[in-house]
């Protein structure tokens, strides 16, 4: 058996690390989903969901499944066959996004990035709107492949200009990068349990505000996906916001529990702080990367996540070797997952419960790893510099 002591720091982007208090929810007595105990805490959830999401006016769904799942989720309620998508493409979940459109009779036109670790400009994608009529523009906000971060606020509002109805990717973003669905005038957000949202792996969520249900309400055709099919979600949704008893299908029980505990936490902290957080973590991390000399994919800071990190290999380096010895430092990272680029870079996460500890731990193991493969650097540099970030010594405050 592990000993805590034993374990390895787990620093990839999803499943993250998570609360002690969120996993002991996991340990609690598995409840009936019709009990009126549980009825108050996946009601409550829903609610919470609403501040997370920062739409007050918003629906939310939530689904035993994966990230996967509420992207399917979030777009087969909306399209029918011959519907017109416009995919703002920054990488592979763009890819699965367009793939999920297609599945669903969707024609899509893809706005690609203009090179790998960019994302498409707004004036590229106002020249896509005026070419065709489009039901959807699908955005992944962070595409987990490139750790590339999109301008939802200035894609949504071209989305509206254009009455096309904004989908937006918040598989990595959610509760980890700025995005107030009612301020910015999104129509639907999803993500998944084991990201930012800070609780384990196995729920689908996604936020529907009214413009989004209304176009539900007038389709034609059944929708092709019988279980991520809204009108078996809805009622139970709704049920359960009223704190009355309902079943579709039997709820992932303790992770609502676990999910509960989490979305409390992140209340209790605040959405803004939780973002300024996120972007002061990041800052650190890509401050240790550029001292010891290692580029990124984002191609510039204003396209680069704040909940994860995509730093290359340095040339000449054997990617599997550093991760190896970087996992031997006791902190697990994850390998690259863009098909372009997929050996030459690794990512690192830090969303959720990181902390500064954990971001210091996570260098402190970079630095061993690339000193156990032969990369020469100033030991301890890439240390300095996140630290300079942290105590407030470089770099600027997170806007």
């Amino acid at each position: 058996m592990q000993t805590q002591k034993a374990r390895k720091l787990l620093m990839i982007p999803g499943p993250i690390e998570f609360e002690p208090a969120v996993l002991a929810a996991l340990a609690e007595p598995t409840p009936s989903h019709v009990a009126p105990d549980f009825i108050e805490v996946f009601g409550r959830a829903l609610d919470n969901l609403r501040t997370v999401f920062q739409a007050p006016d918003g629906q939310p769904f939530v689904m035993a499944g994966s990230g996967t799942l509420a992207m399917e989720a979030a777009v087969a309620n909306l399209l029918e066959p011959g519907d017109r998508v416009l995919q703002i493409n920054t990488g592979y979940f763009s890819d699965r996004m367009a793939a999920i459109c297609e599945r669903s009779g969707a024609l899509v036109t893809h706005v690609p990035a203009p090179a790998v670790g960019d994302a498409p400009g707004l004036a590229e994608v106002e020249r896509a709107l005026q070419q065709d009529r489009f039901t959807l523009m699908t955005i992944t906000h962070v595409d987990t492949s490139t750790g590339v971060l999109t301008d939802v606020a200035g894609l949504a509002k071209l989305a509206r200009a254009a009455g096309a109805l904004s989908v937006v990717d918040g598989v990595c973003s959610v509760a980890g990068e700025a995005l107030p669905m009612a301020d910015w005038d999104v129509d639907v957000a999803l993500t998944a349990s084991q990201k930012a949202l800070g609780a384990p792996p196995g729920l689908a969520l996604v936020m529907a505000r009214p413009r989004a249900l209304e176009a539900f309400r007038r389709r034609t055709r059944p929708v092709a996906s019988y279980y991520a099919d809204w009108s078996n979600w809805l009622p139970v949704m709704q049920a359960y916001q009223a704190r009355k008893p309902a079943y579709f299908g039997t709820p992932a029980v303790n992770l609502v529990l676990a999910l509960d505990v989490s979305l409390a936490q992140i209340i209790a902290e605040g959405m803004e702080a939780r973002v300024a957080r996120h972007a002061r973590l990041s800052e650190a991390i890509k401050a240790a990367l550029t001292a010891l000399g290692l580029s990124q994919v984002p191609l510039r800071p204003a396209v680069a996540a704040h909940t994860l990190s995509a730093p290359y290999f340095p040339d000449g380096v054997d990617g599997a070797a550093l991760l190896g010895k970087i996992n031997a430092a006791g902190v697990i990272l994850a390998g690259g997952l863009h098909p372009a680029l997929r050996t030459r870079y690794f990512r690192i996460g830090h969303m959720g419960a990181v902390n500064a500890a954990d971001v210091l731990a996570t260098v402190g193991a970079i630095e061993q790893g690339l000193h156990g493969v032969g990369y020469r650097f100033d030991a301890g540099s890439g240390l300095a510099a996140s630290q300079r970030v942290m105590q407030g010594e470089a770099g600027h405050p997170p806007s």
